[in-house]
């Protein structure tokens, strides 16, 4: 199943779960009742930022949005996790591995072109965010200090709280993030 239409089978049960319309669920997240109603027909594939405003609007994980039923045990590729897109196209998420009932944790792979930045708009209270940098280099931005990362680096921060990445380097920032979030 493509990535749009599981998107959009996920906010319209969340919705109606909800009993909220397309104006109310607008009002909730800071996204437009027109782009809304695009997600839910899985004619647009959303960005991460608005992915997040749903999220965060609906007080749900990210990977809520994304979940898809899963074997016991499942090897995932990158192709099958499904790319999603910042407006620029200049950086790329991939979800292996969704935020679950039995799970409280998204396991994500982001790529970011050189010299380009992404800013988050923060993640659920109290969620926390773990990276560690496979390749490339990374500026996290939090708070007003700025962390160098190189690869088989990491950092674990509060993701309640907007950041932003800059791939630092010459090269392809690739690195791996879990998303916690604490029961």
């Amino acid at each position: 199943m493509e990535i749009n239409q599981i998107v959009a089978d996920n906010l319209k049960r969340l919705r109606m779960e909800r009993n909220l319309s397309l104006g109310q669920l607008a009002t909730l997240c800071g996204v437009s009742k027109v782009m809304l109603f695009h997600i839910e027909k899985g004619t647009t594939n959303p960005t991460v930022n608005t992915m997040w405003k749903i999220a965060n609007g609906l007080k749900v994980p990210y990977t809520v949005l994304l979940e898809f039923y899963q074997p016991e045990a499942q090897v995932m590729t990158k192709e099958s996790a499904g790319m999603q897109l910042d407006e620029r196209d200049h950086y790329r998420l991939y979800c292996y591995y969704p935020n679950t009932p039995n799970r409280n944790f998204e396991w994500f792979q982001i790529e970011l072109d050189p010299g380009e930045t992404h800013q988050s708009i923060g993640h659920a209270s109290k969620s926390e965010e773990y990276i560690m940098i496979l390749s490339g280099s990374l500026e996290l931005t939090l708070n007003g200090e700025i962390y160098r990362l190189e690869p088989e680096e990491s950092i674990k921060f509060d993701a309640s709280v907007p950041h932003s990445y800059l791939a630092a380097g010459e090269a392809v920032l690739k690195a791996t993030i879990i998303n916690y979030y604490p029961a």
